[in-house]
């Protein structure tokens, strides 16, 4: 079985108090940043519903709001923060019939709480558990801080997806040590529902635009070892990020999930790679043995347990479930 997600991204904004040397998302104020109104985020979950989505990926920078742009506009629109102007879109977005899945960095305890109101899931790549070069710009990149966030959404049972960026610096000790560290945690709240297996994709205008992408050996090491760590863990690699051949090899290696994927929306984080379509993936899949089935944005696991879920989301996602926690097919 290997599960997937209609998804439409919903990219926030790319203002980021973060400077990696890989990120072709991040703009500074003066150059092409953008800050979208809920209108704006609305108008695209609409059309995200009428292609039939079921998960409203919300994509935005860090701590955003240290521009006085991005104050400004917040102020404007009556927030005091990101995360409360992230609140509300949540609670807009889920009543429209999509489940938000949440993605805006470090958070503190109390921001996480607010959001699990009104989020079906939520998610922050731990990248790496090594300091390395690449972050030495991006304050919300320490691994310490990272590790704390995953850990407080496991007091709060927060359905959580972290994962490894492959290719960035580190070393095959280090990938081993980063999901060791996952895996601990989990062990400790049982909260992460998926971990990415994430190659490096080089991004023109960044500092890394020369850097090699890291070769298909070493993202297949990595997902058997997370396979090896983890056997009952859900293992994904994005399908936009490989080729075809690849994504069976993937499979075969030990992952079982493609992640988000929209008929819509590009993926803002790496643009130049296009999505597959679902028709596409199960023409590969199946003749090799795979049956693709939707999931929603929270794993069938946790749909039955009342403690991932709050009562807002909880009725919700049940009508769209079916017995064992997969996306209702029509009848």
């Amino acid at each position: 079985m290997v599960s997937f997600s209609r998804s439409v991204f919903l990219p926030v904004t790319n203002l980021c108090r973060n400077r990696c040397s890989y990120c072709g998302f991040r703009r500074n104020p003066e150059d092409g940043a953008w800050f979208l109104s809920e209108e704006e985020v609305l108008e695209l979950a609409r059309q995200g519903k009428e292609h039939g989505c079921s998960e409203a990926l919300f994509t935005l920078g860090e701590r955003p709001e240290i521009y006085d742009k991005a104050k400004e506009r917040l102020d404007e629109w009556g927030h005091s923060s990101t995360v409360d102007y992230l609140e509300d879109l949540c609670k807009r977005v889920l009543d429209l019939g999509l489940f938000p899945h949440v993605n805006p960095g470090i958070l503190e305890r109390r921001e996480l709480d607010k959001l699990k109101e009104w989020s079906a899931s939520m998610g922050l790549m731990l990248e790496s558990a090594a300091e390395l070069p690449v972050h030495d710009e991006s304050p919300g990149k320490d691994p310490n801080l990272r590790l704390k966030t995953i850990a407080e959404a496991g007091k709060l049972k927060i359905p959580f997806t972290t994962g490894l960026l492959v290719g960035i610096g580190e070393s095959r000790k280090e990938r081993t040590e980063a999901l060791l560290k996952i895996r601990d945690l989990d062990r400790r709240y049982g909260h992460i529902q998926e971990v990415i297996i994430q190659p490096f994709a080089p991004k023109s205008g960044t500092p890394m635009s020369n850097a090699p992408p890291p070769p298909v050996s070493k993202i297949l090491s990595t997902v058997k070892e997370a396979r090896r760590l983890m056997p009952e863990m859900n293992i994904q690699v994005p399908p936009n990020l490989t080729d075809n051949d690849n994504v069976i090899n993937f499979l075969r290696a030990g992952a079982n999930d493609l992640g988000g994927i929209s008929s819509l929306t590009p993926d803002f984080i790496n643009p130049e790679n296009l999505w597959p379509s679902v028709r596409e993936l199960r023409g590969i899949l199946e003749p090799n043995g795979f049956k693709l089935r939707e999931r929603l944005p929270i794993y069938p696991e946790f749909v039955s347990d009342d403690r991932f879920m709050s009562v807002e989301i909880r009725s919700k996602i049940r009508k769209m479930t079916d017995e064992d926690g997969y996306r209702r097919v029509p009848s």
